[in-house]
């Protein structure tokens, strides 16, 4: 059996699901089941993108998180490794985190995956503001994920774009084709972007609010005003908000602000996309958003907020894409694994690997034994080596075999990842196979060895 075997694509789709959320420094509510529509059990989500700001940064706290993982970072591991994704890559900067999951079986074909943090906080010095970014190549197109915490107040509509520019131009990655944020195929932008709602008294607002009259407030949006006006927004879409503004509400209720403060309502929690795309020939700036678009579709199915989750002064929004891949293109994991449906015995634990001849091997590469619902890399039963001798180049096949020692105590199904040092990510992997070389096989294996080592003294 092998995972991955190469194909053809000719209408590829990929289900993105993305979450952004001030959690306001509060820890995870005991149950985000509806907020990851894993309620809805449809099982066609590809990847989970997890955006949070004002995550607890305080110094104690960050002193434990880099130690151990942040309690927001487990939750949503704990909650989504059941049902086959892995955490890709993570990156965090102060209390703006994002988390990039994805389905196991397409973990060979994420490459190129780099995070970047900006900080534009007390004028760059802090990390209370800024973005961080994920940046990959997703069966071979390039998309990079914006997370954002900008300024905040009414007044500051300007600073937010001026940071944002700032952000753009400061994120640039290395040995890709796509070196700035804007550079790659399809870009998504999210967060507490914290723009406000102009002009409206209190009372105009809540009473649009209060009757769904959401299109009133649309045309003082701060962020849809700025779209006509602010070059560094052509391009950039998004859907209709059909749900109440996401802040700000009296903690544990579903209140607008009562404080003294009584700040007015506001959608200050977005999700934007982009398309990269190239002008035709003659045409003017303008024309360039009509014009072609690098083979990449995004339709959005739905945006909303999620009242149900009070920890905060904000709600989380949450808004499900899917990414079709137009054009006709060829996949092939850089490295195969070829391994039995069943491991009855320790002598069945071996397995066969084949390497794409434009892989750039490394003698610190390894295969993992994992269980099925692993979380992340690291989160093996056990590994070998895959070594390669000098006898090996010229071989199409290599074989690795698992010591007893290497394999778990109990039965169940695992699969296996090939690790590329060089690359940082898991570059090939299996389908789920059952192992049911149990402990007590183990000992008997042991002891049946021993009496035949005695005979043959004997």
């Amino acid at each position: 059996m092998s995972a991955c075997e190469s194909y053809y694509i000719t209408s590829f789709s990929i289900r993105v699901h993305i979450i952004t959320w001030n959690v306001g420094s509060a820890t995870p509510p005991d149950d985000i089941t509806s907020l990851l529509g894993l309620n809805v059990g449809d099982g066609n989500t590809d990847m989970y993108i997890i955006g949070l700001q004002e995550v607890n940064s305080m110094i104690n706290k960050r002193l434990k998180d880099a130690l151990f993982t942040d309690q927001w970072s487990e939750v949503c591991m704990e909650r989504l490794s059941p049902f086959g994704y892995v955490l890709v890559t993570s990156q965090r900067m102060q209390g703006v985190l994002l988390l990039v999951f994805a389905k196991y079986f397409h973990l060979p074909f994420l490459r190129g995956v780099q995070t970047e943090t900006t900080r534009t906080g007390l004028g760059g010095y802090w990390g209370n503001k800024g973005g961080v970014s994920a940046r990959m190549s997703v069966y071979g197109h390039t998309i990079c994920f914006l997370n954002c915490h900008l300024p905040a107040h009414m007044e500051n509509s300007d600073q937010r774009m001026e940071d944002f520019e700032s952000i753009l131009q400061q994120q640039q990655f290395e040995g890709q084709a796509a070196t700035g944020v804007l550079d790659h195929d399809v870009v998504f932008w999210f967060g507490d972007l914290n723009f406000r709602i102009d002009d409206l008294e209190m009372q105009v607002v809540k009473s649009a609010i209060d009757n769904n009259k959401f299109s009133i407030l649309w045309e003082k949006d701060q962020l849809n005003m700025a779209k006509d006006s602010e070059t560094v927004l052509e391009g950039f879409q998004e859907g209709p908000l059909k749900f109440p503004p996401t802040y700000k509400f009296d903690v544990g209720t579903n209140t607008y602000d009562t404080s003294g403060k009584k700040r007015k309502p506001a959608w200050t929690d977005r999700i934007l996309w982009r398309l990269r795309a190239t002008a035709p020939a003659g045409a003017g700036k303008r024309g360039s958003i009509s014009g072609l678009t690098s083979g990449a579709k995004v339709t959005q199915h739905n945006y909303r907020s999620h009242m149900e989750f009070t920890v905060s002064d904000h709600k989380p929004v949450s808004s499900i894409f899917t990414l079709q891949v137009r054009k006709t293109r060829v996949d092939i994991p850089l490295v195969t694994i070829i391994v039995d449906d069943e491991w009855n015995s320790v002598a069945d634990a071996t397995a066969i690997f084949k390497l794409a001849p434009n892989y750039s091997r490394s003698s610190w590469d390894w295969i993992g034994l994992f269980k099925v619902g692993f979380k992340h890399y690291k989160d093996y039963v056990g590994y070998v080596w895959a070594k390669q001798e000098e006898s090996d180049f010229l071989r199409q096949e290599h074989q690795v075999i698992w010591m007893h020692e290497e394999l778990p105590k109990g039965s169940g199904d695992f699969i296996l990842g090939y690790y590329s040092n060089n690359m940082s990510s898991i570059v090939g992997v299996t389908e789920p196979f059952q192992v049911i070389v149990t402990h007590s096989h183990i000992i008997l294996q042991n002891i049946q060895g021993a009496f035949q080592m005695i005979h043959q003294w004997e």
